[in-house]
Formats: structure tokens, C-alpha cells, sequence
């Protein structure tokens, strides 16, 4: 399986005060901590090393997870440092402990999907990257992906058409040169490359069946928190 990328250097700003103090990914969540839960849904299905980027309050997050051992999984660690550098920049400093190819999720995504089958389409497909999909009709969030014939069409999370049905579904998966365009101490979105990739006709599709779960919000804390319940 290849290592993967949570991207869990955010400010959580939708969620103050309570992030003022804590890391989103440390909200609790069914009585622990939200990454215990993600780290141990990705040990199930099959992940062994994770790199942990990182930022605000990470001292909190390092000092809960530690080197992954106790989830069964070897975890480190790729810090924002003092300039926050967007999404994708995080995952280029990262780039050092991912290698050639790996998988990204947001830290604050839980995905109950089929990991190895979204791996699968990627490796096979030979291209740059991968974007997971999900078809959400606008009901979870905004959808944002044109998709259709198991191809991407169109993404823009800023101009939206009425034929977006579909949405960017949080798990991505590329090979290193995908950042190869990055200039140092730039800020980048992890949007932007995806939208790169597109034009380039460089970027894979895979859709979940599953909806995702998410706790940027407080409806999507209670969503998650009856998932976990269940």
C-alpha cells in the first residue's frame, strides 16, 4: 500500500473557539480524539506508513499519536514551518518522506470507502493523479466535479455549472512529479493542481459509492458522531 499524506496543518477558523485550543483534528468524537478514529479506519484498510502534515498546535497532535505504533501503523512528521503554504505546498514539503507515489486526505475528512480499489484505478491509469468522486447532488456540501463516463469533466470550486452533481471527494493520490511546477515558498492549493492536472489531461477519476463524513462544521461533527454510533 502506498503512504499517505493527512493534511492536518489547518486553523480551523469555522470552528473557533473551540480550535483556539485544540487542533480540529483533536476534536473529540464518540469519546476520542477525531485522528484516532482516521488513523485506525486507515490501518483497516491496509495503510501501514503515514506522514503527518502539520502546523497549528501540532505539539498536541505529536504528543497523541506519537510514532503511529500503538495504532499499528509508523507515522511521521512534516511541519508547516513559519509560512503557511496552502494545501499542495504542504504536501511538496512533505514530498522528502512520501516518495514517488502516495495517497492525500484532508485531517479533518473521515472516508469509509474502498481504498485499495481507488489505488488500483490510480496505479492503472499512468497518470499524474487522482481525484476520488462522489456523487452528492448538492445534498452534503456544494458540488463542485462534472463527471461522467468515469472521466472529470470539469472542476471549479469557485464557478460552478448546473451540470456539477459530483463532488471532490477528499481522497487524492499522486506521483511526485505532479509538483514538479511548485516554486518554493509559494502558496498552493491542492484545487489549483487538481484543475492543472485536468487541463493537462493528467488526472484519473475514481467514485465512491460511500458518502464521506467531515467535522469542519458542527452538523458535520453530529453527522460523523452518529456514523461512529452505529
Amino acid at each position: 500500500m502506498l503512504p499517505i499524506a493527512i493534511l492536518a496543518g489547518g486553523l480551523a477558523t469555522r470552528l473557533r473557539p473551540i480550535t483556539e485550543t485544540i487542533p480540529k483534528a483533536l476534536i473529540e468524537i464518540a469519546g476520542e480524539p477525531f485522528l484516532g478514529h482516521q488513523l485506525r479506519l486507515l490501518r483497516r484498510n491496509g495503510f501501514e506508513r503515514v506522514v503527518l502534515c502539520v502546523g497549528h498546535l501540532s505539539e498536541q497532535i505529536r504528543e497523541f499519536a506519537g510514532d503511529g505504533s500503538r495504532f499499528g501503523l509508523e507515522i511521521e512528521y512534516s511541519p508547516d514551518g513559519p509560512q503557511l503554504l496552502g494545501t499542495a505546498g504542504a504536501v511538496r514539503r512533505a514530498l522528502p518522506l512520501l516518495g514517488d507515489a502516495f495517497a492525500v486526505i484532508y485531517g479533518d475528512s473521515y472516508l469509509p470507502c474502498d481504498y485499495v480499489a481507488a489505488l488500483a484505478a490510480f496505479r492503472d491509469s499512468g497518470k499524474l493523479g487522482l481525484m476520488s468522486v462522489y456523487r452528492n447532488r448538492g445534498l452534503w456540501d456544494t458540488s463542485n466535479v462534472e463527471f461522467a463516463d468515469g472521466q472529470i469533466v470539469a472542476y471549479d470550486k469557485a464557478n460552478r455549472t448546473p451540470a456539477m452533481h459530483y463532488i471532490d471527494y477528499g481522497l487524492g493520490a499522486f506521483r511526485r512529479a505532479a509538483f514538479d511546477g511548485m516554486v518554493d515558498g509559494r502558496v498552493y492549493d491542492l484545487a489549483a493542481l487538481y484543475q492543472d492536472l485536468l487541463r493537462r489531461s493528467e488526472l484519473a477519476a475514481w467514485e465512491s459509492p460511500d458518502r464521506f463524513y467531515e467535522i469542519g462544521s458542527l452538523e458535520g461533527i453530529r453527522d460523523l458522531t452518529e456514523f461512529l454510533a452505529q
